[in-house]
């Protein structure tokens, strides 16, 4: 855990210390197991969210993902009777595809990130709308799926999406922090015309990002389509990829690409989490959920440029100084 991440966790218990204080139901077994359920569905896309912004993109479709795919599983499970496993693997399947194809769109067609994923935002919104008919898609009344309430289980108290969370961190970490791909990722986020002269393919390795990014989000999408039970497309997952974004550059991800930890992007996430929670507990108007978000948005980015801006300079020191050393 580097300074940035023990700053942040700091901050979160600074913070539910202030929520407990104003509110004692913060530490309330069921508000802990709501809040670290929601922890668990927004981490799964915030660490994919990581990946795409690690390589110094974005990924603006997030929520989009969620509502489509959402759609779709409850329509393959609810109305057309496909056994919910293989209705997860064709979701899964449909994410990587959409992964793919953005991938493909950005290193192959050389279009911008932002242009592609925001298109995607408006495509895949409006596919659900238009799937649906605009109507709420939903399991049949009185309806029962063997096995399907794993996604809504609970394990000694603590919600199945914590511990699938805690998985998909794991293989993130060792992914992004101890692999070859991982170190390929944070050079062409530093410098991509570098990452290629030196040899890495990047094309294949930013492609590689929006596909975790989109199967992460696949994922995130099965799990709130079983925590609602039923997904309506034009509200479903509506600015999740703020929330994403949010989390990331909270946990140390910087925009500019070539920097980001994969803890400090969970813990960004419960952060995120607890100061909704703090607004709920509180009293605040709802109303203003955004605006704390937007917020928070800010500082985070602010906080990362005058951190790159202190390490140029000292850069410039060390250098300067060395200079004279070096020619006497």
């Amino acid at each position: 855990m580097n300074k940035k991440d023990l700053g942040l966790l700091v901050l979160i218990v600074v913070v539910g210390l202030v929520v407990y204080l104003r509110n004692p139901l913060f530490l309330s077994p069921n508000n802990l197991a709501n809040t670290a359920n929601l922890i668990g569905l927004f981490g799964l896309f915030a660490i994919g969210q990581g990946f795409v912004i690690i390589t110094g993109g974005i990924e603006l479709s997030v929520g989009s993902i969620i509502a489509l795919l959402g759609v779709l599983f409850v329509d393959l499970v609810g109305s057309k009777g496909v056994p919910w496993p293989i209705a997860m693997a064709i979701v899964i399947a449909l994410g990587l595809l959409l992964g793919l194809i953005h991938g493909l769109l950005i290193t192959r067609l050389k279009m911008q990130p932002f242009v592609v994923t925001l298109c995607g935002l408006l495509i895949y919104r409006g596919v659900a709308r238009g799937y649906t008919a605009d109507a709420t898609a939903g399991f049949p009344f009185g309806s029962e799926y063997p096995g399907l309430d794993f996604f809504v289980a609970r394990i000694g108290g603590v919600p199945v999406s914590v511990f699938v969370l805690a998985i998909v961190a794991v293989i993130a970490w060792f992914t992004l922090h101890r692999s070859v791909f991982g170190r390929y990722l944070f050079a062409i986020g530093k410098n991509e015309e570098a990452a290629r002269f030196s040899g890495i393919r990047t094309g294949m390795v930013v492609t590689a990002a929006y596909v975790i990014c989109a199967g992460l989000t696949a994922l995130a999408a099965i799990f709130f389509a079983m925590y609602t039970r039923s997904v309506q497309p034009s509200s479903q997952g509506n600015f999740y990829e703020l929330y994403a974004i949010a989390a990331a550059v909270l946990g140390g991800f910087s925009l500019r690409g070539g920097e980001g930890s994969i803890v400090g992007v969970v813990l960004g996430t419960v952060l995120l989490q607890e100061l909704q929670n703090l607004v709920n507990l509180l009293g605040i108007p709802s109303s203003l959920n955004f605006a704390v978000m937007g917020g928070v948005i800010l500082i985070g980015v602010l906080i990362d440029q005058q951190w790159g801006v202190f390490r140029a300079r000292r850069r410039i020191g060390e250098i300067a100084r060395a200079g004279p050393q070096q020619g006497g």
